[in-house]
C-alpha cells in the first residue's frame, strides 16, 4: 500500500498520457458522530450536505491538501442539489506537481467499519471533466492508514447525477475507512449529499461442510483419458479451450523426425483436436493478443550437440487463431529466443526479453511487438538497455506502465544485484528492489499479482537452483509495488508436504517447479513442485489467502508435477493440471482436474445476461445475477509454462446494485491494470461460490 501521503493510482491518461498530471483530490472525511451500531438504514456520512461550516470556513470533516505551484479554488459553493451548500474544487492551470486530498482520518470523522462486511457509497455530482474517481482508504489496526481502491469513475456532467457504488468485503484488521471523489485535471467538480450505509450481511455457510464432501479441501479428478500431445505449454482460449504446445515436447528423436505437436483440448467433451505445427515450438513464449490471438515467438531450432554447443533459439514468430485452429506465420524478431518472456502491455503491444539465441548465447535484444501494425519492430525503434534478463524472466506488468522483474526465471542464478528489479520501458533504465531471499535459488519459483490487481502486490513462492542441484526452500516473499520504496518482505513458508511414497520432508525443504493459480473467490491455489532439479516430486497443496496472508490446507493432486508442469485456472472455476518430465526423459500424459472448496459449498450464483460483452475502460457495464453477489472480478486466462504466466491477474469490479437482479459493473480505467483482451467474468455470493465465467473484451 502506497503511505498515507501517496497519491492513488488513476487513469492511464495521469500515468502515460500527462505525465506528471496535477491531481487535486476533493475528499470528504465521513466518520460516525455518535457511537451507535452501523445498518442498513444508517448513513455513517457526518454532515453529509455539507451544512455544517467549521471554523476555518470548511465543512465539518472537511479538509485540503495539496502540493505544486498550480491554481486552484476549494471550498463551499451555493450552487447545491440540496440544502444550501455543496462543496467545489476547480482547477484552472496546472504548472507542475501534483496535488490531492487526503481526508481527515481520526477517529471522529472516519467510520467505524466492519471487516467481512459491505457498504454502499452514494454521492451527487456535477464535474466539467471526466477526470474524477472515488477513492477509498482504510485503516489497518496494524499498518495504518492504507489506500485501499478507487471503485468508481465519474464522467463529465453538466447537470446533477447521482452514482452509487458497493464496496469490496473489508479486509481483516481493518476499522475505519475514509473515501472521497477525486478530480486529477483542469476542470471544476461540484459533490453535495453524500451516503454511506452497511450492506446487510449475506447469509451462513450452510451446515454439514465435512472435509469428506469437498467443502474443505476441494477434491481432485483424475480424468479417465490423457493428453495426447505434452503439455509444455497451455494457454486458455476466449472460447474456453485449451491450447496444448508441444513442439518436439524436449524429445531429441521428435525433433530429427521434425514431428512437432499442438492440440486443442476442450475441457467439456474431453475432445482433442490436432493442429498442424510448422516449428519446433518447444520453450516458445507466448501471450494472447487484445483480440483473442495468440501470439507465440521464439522456440527451438536445434537441440546441444556432442561438441557441447547449447539449445538454438528460433527467431520464428506466429499468430495462432482459436477460430480456425491454425497459425500463421509473422515476421521474425531481430534474435533468436529460447524461454523468451512475453509480457502484454496497456496499449495491447507486447515485449520479449531473455532466453537463448542463435547462437546458443543469451539474447539480450529487447523485442516489442507492436498490436495496431500486427508485427516485432526493428530494434532501432525500441528502446534498448541490452542487459541480460535470463530465461523465462517474470515481468509483471505496474500500473504506472513499468514492469518489475519478481527474481522468478528457469535455470541457475538470479541476476546480479538483488535479484529483482523495476524496469522502465520508456527510459530503459533498470532499478533494483531489495529483500528478495535466496535470489540465487528462485529457479522455478512462480509468481503472481495477486487478487486484486489494484492492490499491486506480488506474491513470489518457492524455487531452487537446477545447475547446482540445491534441495528446493520453503521461501515466499511479498511485495507492495505501491509503495514509494517497494522491498520484498519475507511472506508465510509454504506448507510441508510428502515425497514419493509419504516420505515427510524435513527442515526448511520446499519445491521448484510450484504452480500458482489466482481463483474466483480472490484466493491463490499452489500445488505441484518437486525438491530437487527433475526428481523428488512433492505431494502438497495449498490455499493462499491475500487478506489474511495465510496457507491453508488443499487436497493433493495425485499425480507428481515437476518439470515442465503446469495449473491453470478453466472457465467453470475448476483447476487443470498437466505434465511432468522427470530426469529419465518420461512424461506424464495424465490430466488432473481440481474442483475448489468453493464447489462444494451450496448452489452456484449464475450470470443470466450481460447486456454488452464489449467493454470500454472507465465504463459501468450492467449485468444480471439470479442470486445475492458480493464481489465481481475480471480473470485474465492463463499463457503458462514453466512456472510462469506474468499475465495472470484478478481485476476486482466494485458494484452498484440496482435490484432486480441487475448490477452495475464499474470497469477500472487504467489499462496498465487490465490489459486490453478477453477476461473471464466472474461473480460469487457470501460463501465465496463463484458463477461459471462468461467471456468479455476489454479494449
Amino acid at each position: 500500500m502506497p503511505p498515507a501521503n501517496a497519491a492513488p493510482m488513476f487513469s492511464p491518461e495521469l500515468r502515460r498520457g500527462l505525465g506528471r498530471l496535477l491531481t487535486v483530490a476533493l475528499a470528504i472525511t465521513v466518520g460516525l458522530w455518535i457511537a451507535a451500531p452501523a445498518s442498513a438504514a444508517t448513513n455513517l456520512v457526518p454532515n453529509p450536505g455539507f451544512e455544517q461550516l467549521g471554523t476555518n470556513g470548511i465543512p465539518t470533516c472537511w479538509e485540503r491538501v495539496g502540493s505544486g505551484n498550480n491554481t486552484y479554488t476549494f471550498g463551499p459553493t451555493t450552487d447545491a442539489r440540496s440544502g444550501s451548500r455543496a462543496m467545489r474544487v476547480a482547477i484552472s492551470q496546472r504548472v507542475d506537481g501534483n496535488h490531492k486530498a487526503l481526508m481527515v482520518k481520526n477517529a471522529q470523522c472516519a467510520p467505524k467499519v466492519t471487516a467481512g462486511r459491505q457498504y454502499d457509497l452514494s454521492v451527487w455530482y456535477k464535474s466539467t471533466t471526466s477526470a474524477n474517481a472515488i477513492t477509498l482508504y482504510r485503516h489497518d489496526t496494524k499498518l495504518g492508514w492504507q489506500y485501499w481502491i478507487d471503485p468508481a469513475t465519474l464522467p463529465a456532467t453538466g447537470t446533477w447525477q447521482y452514482k452509487t457504488v458497493r464496496t469490496p468485503l473489508v479486509p481483516p484488521n481493518t476499522d475505519q475507512v475514509t473515501w472521497g471523489v477525486s478530480i486529477y485535471s483542469t476542470g471544476t467538480l461540484t459533490t453535495d449529499d453524500y451516503s454511506m450505509t452497511e450492506v446487510p450481511a449475506p447469509p451462513p455457510t450452510p451446515a454439514g461442510c465435512t472435509d469428506a464432501s469437498g467443502c474443505i479441501k476441494g477434491k481432485w479428478q483424475v480424468m479417465p483419458y490423457q493428453s495426447t500431445v505434452r503439455g509444455i505449454h497451455a494457454v486458455v482460449l476466449d472460447n474456453g479451450k485449451v491450447l496444448l504446445v508441444a513442439g518436439s515436447g524436449n524429445d531429441p528423436k521428435q525433433f530429427a523426425a521434425g514431428t512437432f505437436k499442438t492440440a486443442v483440448y476442450d475441457p467439456v467433451t474431453g475432445s482433442f483436436t490436432n493442429v498442424p505445427t510448422p516449428d519446433d515450438l518447444f520453450c516458445a513464449g507466448h501471450v494472447q493478443l487484445s483480440d483473442g490471438k495468440v501470439l507465440v515467438m521464439g522456440g527451438n531450432k536445434a537441440y546441444p550437440t556432442p561438441d557441447g554447443v547449447g539449445y538454438k533459439g528460433l527467431k520464428n514468430s506466429y499468430i495462432f487463431d482459436p477460430a480456425k485452429n491454425t497459425y500463421t506465420r509473422i515476421n521474425d524478431m531481430e534474435k533468436g529466443h529460447w524461454y523468451p518472456s512475453a509480457t502484454i502491455l496497456g496499449n495491447g503491444d507486447v515485449i520479449s526479453l531473455g532466453g537463448q539465441g542463435e547462437d546458443a548465447k543469451g539474447t539480450v535484444v529487447t523485442e516489442y511487438y507492436s498490436d495496431a501494425q500486427q508485427k516485432w519492430l526493428p530494434p532501432n525503434q525500441v528502446k534498448q538497455n541490452y542487459a541480460w534478463w535470463g530465461f523465462y524472466p517474470t515481468m509483471v506488468l505496474m500500473q504506472d506502465g513499468r514492469l518489475f522483474y519478481t527474481g522468478s526465471h528457469t535455470f541457475g542464478k538470479g541476476r546480479n544485484g538483488t535479484g529483482a528489479s523495476i524496469y522502465d520501458i520508456g527510459s530503459g533504465s533498470v532499478t533494483d528492489v531489495p529483500g528478495l531471499r535466496k535470489k540465487d535459488e528462485r529457479d522455478q519459483s512462480m509468481s503472481v499479482l495477486l487478487p486484486p490487481a489494484q492492490d499491486q502486490r506480488v506474491l513470489t513462492a518457492g524455487g531452487g537452483n537446477g545447475d547446482t542441484g540445491v534441495t528446493a526452500h520453503r521461501l515466499t516473499d511479498i511485495i507492495d509495488l505501491k509503495a514509494a520504496n517497494p522491498t520484498y518482505q519475507p511472506g508465510p513458508d509454504l506448507p510441508q508436504g510428502t515425497l514419493s511414497g509419504g516420505v515427510p520432508q524435513t527442515g526448511t525443504q520446499g519445491k521448484m517447479y510450484v504452480s500458482l493459480v489466482l481463483l474466483p473467490d480472490g484466493n491463490v491455489l499452489e500445488t505441484g513442485g518437486a525438491l530437487h532439479n527433475r526428481a523428488d516430486p512433492v505431494y502438497e497443496a495449498s490455499i493462499y489467502n491475500p487478506a489474511t496472508n495465510t496457507f491453508s490446507g488443499a487436497a493433493i493432486d495425485p499425480v507428481p508435477r515437476g518439470y515442465h508442469s503446469s495449473a491453470f485456472l478453466l472457465p467453470d472455476g475448476r483447476v487443470m493440471a498437466v505434465g511432468d518430465n522427470p530426469a529419465n526423459g518420461s512424461f506424464d500424459m495424465r490430466i488432473s482436474i481440481y474442483s475448489p472448496a468453493y464447489l462444494f459449498k451450496g448452489a452456484r450464483p449464475q450470470i443470466s445476461a450481460v447486456a454488452n460483452t464489449d467493454w470500454t475502460y472507465g465504463s459501468t457495464q450492467r449485468i444480471t445475477v439470479n442470486s445475492t453477489i458480493t464481489r465481481a472480478s475480471l480473470i485474465r486466462p492463463a499463457a503458462v509454462t514453466h512456472s510462469s504466466d506474468p499475465n495472470q491477474r484478478f481485476v476486482e469490479l466494485p458494484l452498484t446494485v440496482k435490484g432486480n437482479g441487475e448490477i452495475d459493473l464499474n470497469v477500472t480505467n487504467n489499462p496498465n491494470v487490465a490489459p486490453p483482451g478477453w477476461y473471464m467474468l466472474f461473480v460469487h455470493n457470501g460463501q465465496g461460490v463463484p458463477s461459471v465465467a462468461k467471456w468479455v473484451k476489454l479494449g
